[in-house]
């Protein structure tokens, strides 16, 4: 079953961007993610203000994979310095209408 993940980041210092972009990209890859968006163009339509720089959208085969994705040891630091160095929240999102 397809995953999402949902990700709301605004980075708080740049240190760690340079070096995540390239090990997430090729991370994400391996465990058969795919970007959806990536963008700092959004807006807020509705609900209490929420504010982020960044948007990310990512779709996923599997839970199992977004998992391997996020616990595989070459992310681990790169995950560890985006944390340090961003405000952050990640939802994973499971691809399916339960109100149907």
């Amino acid at each position: 079953m397809t995953y999402y993940s949902v990700l709301a980041v605004t980075p708080t210092r740049d240190d760690w961007v340079q070096d995540y972009l390239p090990a997430a990209n090729a991370l994400v890859t391996k465990h058969g993610g795919k970007y959806l968006a990536r963008t700092t163009n959004h807006e807020q339509i509705e609900g209490a203000e929420s504010v982020a720089a960044l948007r990310i959208i990512l779709e996923w085969p599997s839970r199992e994979a977004a998992l391997a994705f996020m616990n595989d040891p070459g992310y681990i630091p790169h995950l560890e310095a985006r944390t340090a160095g961003s405000d952050s929240v990640h939802f994973l999102i499971d691809g399916k209408d339960d109100l149907t």
